[in-house]
Order: C-alpha cells, then sequence, then structure tokens
C-alpha cells in the first residue's frame, strides 16, 4: 500500500505542477500532508515535516545567501565583462546563445555545487536571452543538463555517496567513467545547437547594434520551447532608434512597455545604473574568487562562506544603511521564492522518508527485476538510477537503494564498481527533480515556472542519460 500512495504521491504532484493547477510551493506542502493522511500517520506529520526542514535547513541558509551575494555581484557590475565578451563572441545568434549556455554552464560547474553555476550561468545569460526574446526555458533546460553530467565530479556529491555506500575509492568509480561522461556532455552541445537553430529560425540573427540599442516597438509571439520555428511573426517591427550611446539603459515604448520585466530586461548590460562599483571591481572578483576557492577546498561549511561573503560584499560595496536595505530589497523575491521553496520540498522528503514510503518502493523495484537479468545487473541499476535519483534524493538513492542492486550484482558475478558507475548515469535528470533545491534557483533566477521547465527538460535530460549509459556499455565501462 506505501508502494502505491508513494508512486501516486509523486505522479499526482508531477502532474499538478505541469498542468499549473498547482504553485509548486503549495503541491510540495499540500500533497504530501494529504497523503500522510491518508497513510494513516497524520498525528506524526509535525515530526516529519520538522526532520525535513531540519535536514534542508542549511542548504535554504547558503541559497538564501548565496543569492544575496550573486545578486550583489550583478548590481556592482562584476559579470558585465562576461556579458558583453559572450554577447560579442555570441554575435547576437540564438544558436551560438543556447550553445555558450551548455558551455558556461559545463566550465562553471567544475566547483561542484549546482546552486553556484546557475546563478552564475543565469546571471551572464538571462540579459541576452530577454533582449533577444529568446525561450527561457532553452536556458534553464540546457544549463540544467550540462551540470547535471558535471555534477558527477567526486566533489560534486553522487561519486562520492556511490563510494561511501559501497566502500570504494572515488577515483576507482569516476575516472574510468571520463569518456562516457564525455559523451553525454558532447550530447548536450549537440541538443543545444539543435535547440539553438529552432530558435535562430524561430528569431532569425540580429546584428550587435540592434540588440545593444532600446527598441521603440516590437511585437512578440509567445517565447515556448515548442515552437516550431516557421517565424511566426516574432519580430514584426523594428525601427525608429533613439538616439544616444544605445546601450540599454533605456526601456523603449510600445510592447516592451506591456512585460513586466521590460526594465531589467538588460540590467546586466547598462553601463549607468547607479549601482555599479567600477573602482572596486578587482576587489569584487577577488573576494568571489577567494569565495569559491574556498568552497571548493571546505575551508568552512557553504552557508557559512556565503553568509560571510554576503556580508562583506554588502559592507564594502554599500556602506550606507539605506543602500545595503536597497540591496536587500531589490533580492528580496528571489531570496524568499528560493528558500520558500527549499523549505516547501522538505515537507515533500519528510513524508515521503518518514512515512516509509521511499523504502517501500525501492524495495518494490529491487525485488520485481527478473531473476534472468542477474548478470545485467549493472545496465538494470543504470536503467533506474535514471527514473529514481528523480524520484528520490541523492542521499535516499545511493545509501537506501544502491547498496541492494550492488549485493544482487555480486550475487550473479557483477562488481560493484559497474554497479557504481552506472548508478551515476541519471545525473543530468537529477538535476531537475523538485527534490533539488539548487533547480529552484535556477528557475527563480530565469523567471520561469518550474512546471514549464519540468515539461520541457524532463525528455532531453532522460535522452542525455540514456547517450551516457549506451556509451559506458560501448566502451566496456559498465
Amino acid at each position: 500500500m506505501l508502494t502505491i500512495l508513494g508512486f501516486t504521491m509523486i505522479a499526482t504532484f508531477l502532474v499538478l505542477i505541469m498542468l499549473k493547477k498547482m504553485s509548486p510551493i503549495a503541491a510540495l506542502v499540500l500533497i504530501p500532508a494529504l497523503f500522510c493522511v491518508f497513510v494513516g500517520k497524520g498525528a506524526k506529520l509535525g515530526d516529519y515535516v520538522i526532520d525535513g526542514v531540519t535536514s534542508l535547513a542549511p542548504t535554504a541558509a547558503m541559497l538564501m545567501f548565496a543569492i544575496v551575494y550573486f545578486g550583489v555581484m550583478i548590481d556592482v557590475g562584476l559579470f558585465d565583462p562576461i556579458v558583453r565578451g559572450i554577447l560579442k563572441f555570441c554575435k547576437a545568434d540564438p544558436l551560438r546563445i543556447v550553445v555558450g549556455t551548455a558551455v558556461l554552464a559545463a566550465i562553471v560547474s567544475l566547483d561542484g555545487d549546482g546552486s553556484t553555476t546557475f546563478m552564475i550561468t543565469v546571471s551572464a545569460m538571462y540579459p541576452l536571452y530577454k533582449r533577444l526574446k529568446m525561450s527561457l526555458v532553452v536556458m534553464t533546460g540546457v544549463a540544467a543538463m550540462a551540470n547535471g553530467v558535471m555534477n558527477t565530479l567526486p566533489w560534486g556529491g553522487p561519486t562520492a555517496r556511490a563510494a561511501t555506500a559501497l566502500k570504494l575509492d572515488a577515483s576507482d568509480i569516476f575516472v574510468p567513467m571520463i569518456p562516457a561522461l564525455a559523451v553525454g556532455l558532447l550530447g548536450v552541445l549537440a541538443l543545444s545547437y539543435v535547440l539553438g537553430r529552432r530558435e535562430r529560425k524561430r528569431l532569425g540573427v540580429l546584428t550587435l547594434d540592434e540588440v545593444l540599442e532600446p527598441e521603440t516597438e516590437t511585437v512578440l509571439v509567445g517565447a515556448s520551447a515548442g515552437a516550431s520555428g516557421d517565424g511566426a511573426a516574432v519580430v514584426a517591427k523594428r525601427a525608429a532608434r533613439t538616439g544616444g550611446s544605445g546601450s540599454g539603459s533605456g526601456t523603449g515604448s510600445g510592447a516592451d512597455a506591456d512585460l513586466p520585466e521590460a526594465d531589467d530586461d538588460f540590467q546586466g548590460l547598462d553601463p549607468h545604473r547607479a549601482t555599479l562599483r567600477p573602482k572596486l571591481y578587482w576587489f569584487n572578483a577577488l573576494l568571489t574568487v577567494t569565495l569559491l576557492t574556498a568552497m571548493i577546498m571546505e575551508w568552512l561549511p557553504i552557508p557559512v562562506l556565503f553568509l560571510l561573503g554576503a556580508a562583506l560584499a554588502l559592507t564594502v560595496n554599500f556602506p550606507h544603511m539605506p543602500d545595503q536595505k536597497a540591496r536587500l530589497g531589490a533580492h528580496a523575491e528571489n531570496v524568499l521564492n528560493v528558500s520558500g521553496m527549499v523549505f516547501a520540498a522538505a515537507v515533500f522528503t519528510g513524508v515521503l522518508q518518514g512515512t516509509g514510503m521511499v523504502d517501500h518502493m525501492s524495495k518494490w523495484l529491487v525485488s520485481n527485476i527478473p531473476d534472468g537479468m542477474g548478470p545485467h545487473m549493472a545496465l538494470v541499476t543504470g536503467v533506474l538510477s535514471i527514473p529514481l535519483t528523480y524520484f528520490m534524493s541523492n542521499d535516499g538513492f545511493y545509501f537506501g537503494v544502491l547498496p541492494v542492486l550492488a549485493e544482487a550484482g555480486q550475487a550473479h558475478g557483477v562488481s560493484s564498481l559497474e554497479i557504481a558507475r552506472a548508478s551515476l548515469v541519471g545525473q543530468p535528470l537529477h538535476m531537475s527533480s523538485p527534490l533539488v533545491p539548487a533547480v529552484y534557483v535556477l528557475v527563480g533566477m530565469a523567471k520561469v515556472e518550474f512546471g514549464d521547465h519540468t515539461r520541457f527538460v524532463v525528455k532531453w535530460a532522460a535522452l542525455t542519460s540514456l547517450v551516457v549509459l549506451g556509451a559506458g556499455i560501448l566502451f566496456g565501462i559498465i
């Protein structure tokens, strides 16, 4: 019964958010609370929620102060040269911009933290997507998949968990997987090329001047990822440019004035905004590099690092209290959205784990593996990792399910190393799981509905995972 209720609860949540019948926060809270009552453990709901909140509180604190930190860095102009460099390289070509998003996300993912990756990637690319009227779910989807492949780095989490759970060396798991993961990353780049061509066909290629100058009249069609790209009257008129430097400091008139975020379309490139601190540029750059280095070297817990970093960045760049309050107020919406999502997700995970639904679901899946598949347990593990790491936390999968799969594999002569490597292939999809706090940073900063992101990315991320699995089998790694 718990198995059925667990799968039903997850399916209900996904359907409701993808159909936009409920907001993600409401669905993450109300659906598990309702199913907790169905299970007959409503009296323990408070304990389950407190356990979930306690486990995710450090993550929520990290995200809150990380958003403030990177928000301040955007305000003071730290990423402006990056945005301008990408813009000049991409030449206002949607295809190059989408591929550039994948490359940037993959490079930044070397720090091993998904939240930081998404903050930096969105900070750099969001102004370009907004100004060119490109599909924002393409940006979030490509960034999530690139980060998912790179999340398998030994310091990224899954590999370390697999090594710990099966008492193996992390390098023995990861190093042989590099060719398969490289193929997976190439698959993400190929997919970004295809999606970029779709966007180019839909939007066309603008000149650099057209992108940098404010528009006076633009008629748009919705920038959904599913647009077929037949031209579709996307930009009906671009004319009557205003004078001046054309750097994007104005918002324009016409249809742009009707857009809710029209005034911040190009905020990352406005060279005249009052929050710029050009004299402190190298201080901010050094502070950011030091912060990321400290995070990678684990000098202090990540929440503490970002708390200290945010406090220092605010104090140095905005020494006057009214200016500090203004900056905090400017980023309060993102902070509230992301931290609210994390604490709401704590209810979902708390009920899943506290009621025993996760344990029953995993045991049911393992027990239903046909005996004839015993010699192919590595393949089975790879296939199961795709849905299980989406519906479960990495801790739940690697510490709860993986040891059972490894034991079944050893009974049929399959080594634990093969099982551990196969368990990594589901990470491209895992990074878009509603149980991953970092994904709320991604969709929150990109101003994308979580349901829209989910509907777009699931099929492509699952395909990327299968590409990694296929490459692992082809190279004899799995």
